[in-house]
Parts: structure tokens; sequence; C-alpha cells
């Protein structure tokens, strides 16, 4: 399964909730569920260029599955954890750096959407992105 290309954010389910329970304040949630996020991603074999950019910032991450790296969230949260493949999905756990809880995160294509899903807490949010 290839997730190469580059996907716009078309909607989102249970997104402001979510954010809340990660303690994002109520201005930059309103202005996060409204991002017009788009991620590019560029796969080689276990290595992964994904491209970020939004109204708020544009960042490039790289990543190797199953190597831990550090990322910061948009709001500014920092995070340290890794991206698995499990079958056809990329599963990922991090860890939050100040006060150690996990968010758990997976991307899957599923028919022409990329679904990126995350739960913080018991809370899951679904971000669907189209091909653009």
């Amino acid at each position: 399964m290839s997730f190469n290309g580059t996907w716009k954010i078309d909607r989102n389910e249970n997104y402001e909730k979510f954010m809340e329970t990660m303690g994002v304040n109520m201005m930059k949630r309103k202005l996060g569920a409204h991002d017009n996020l788009k991620i590019t991603i560029q796969q080689d074999g276990n290595k992964f260029v994904v491209k970020e950019s939004s109204n708020f910032r544009n960042i490039d991450i790289e990543f190797t599955l199953g190597v831990d790296f550090e990322y910061s969230l948009a709001d500014g949260t920092e995070l340290k954890g890794s991206w698995n493949m499990e079958e056809n999905k990329l599963v990922g756990t991090f860890t939050r750096k100040d006060n150690g809880k996990v968010l758990q995160a997976s991307r899957e294509i599923i028919g022409d959407e990329l679904v990126q899903i995350y739960i913080y807490e018991g809370v899951e949010a679904k971000r669907i992105f189209k091909k653009d």
C-alpha cells in the first residue's frame, strides 16, 4: 500500500473534542478545525518524508518505521514516538513530553481517502483527506 501523494483535508469527525482533551485552548481549537491541512507523503521502503502545510505552519517530518523521533504539534505540544506498519495501516504511538500521556495515531487508505485517526485519553477523532 502506497501512501505517496498529496492529500488535502476534506472533513473532521470529533476533532474539536479531541483537541479540547489534548488541552488546546478554544481559540486554537476553532482555528485548528479549519486549518486547510495538506499532507504530502513520500515513501521509500521504510523511510517516509511527510510535508505538512496549513494556515498555521509548514513543516517537513522525516522518519523511519520503528525508529523513535521527536515531533511538535501545531499548538506546540512536544511528542516522542514512532510509526510502524500493521498490514496496510501506519500506526503511531507517541508520548507527550509534558505529561507522559500517550497519543495513538493511525493513517490508512480507504477507497480514495486517507483516514487519519487520533486517540487520546479515550477520545477518538478522525481527519479524512482526499487526493489533491
